[in-house]
């Protein structure tokens, strides 16, 4: 017998994704955002855009392994 889960509903994957991607975005518009107040060059725009990127990558491995440890009861 197979036993349904709450992490085998495809609406819960779509908004995980949905909110990695704004997450994404969020964090490389603060970095553009804070490079151009910093400096306003190209280096410190292209130096805020990766920062943000990176930031963002990070957090969005965060919230993957806190909604996967969810699923784990």
């Amino acid at each position: 017998m197979n036993k349904k889960s709450k992490s085998d509903n495809p609406w819960r994957a779509a908004a995980l994704v949905g909110a990695m991607g704004v997450n994404v975005a969020v964090c490389m518009t603060a970095g553009y955002w804070l490079g151009a107040r910093l400096g306003g060059t190209p280096g410190w725009v292209v130096a805020g855009l990766l920062g943000g990127l990176l930031v963002g990558i990070l957090s969005c491995v965060a919230m993957v392994k806190f909604v996967l440890g969810d699923s784990d009861e």
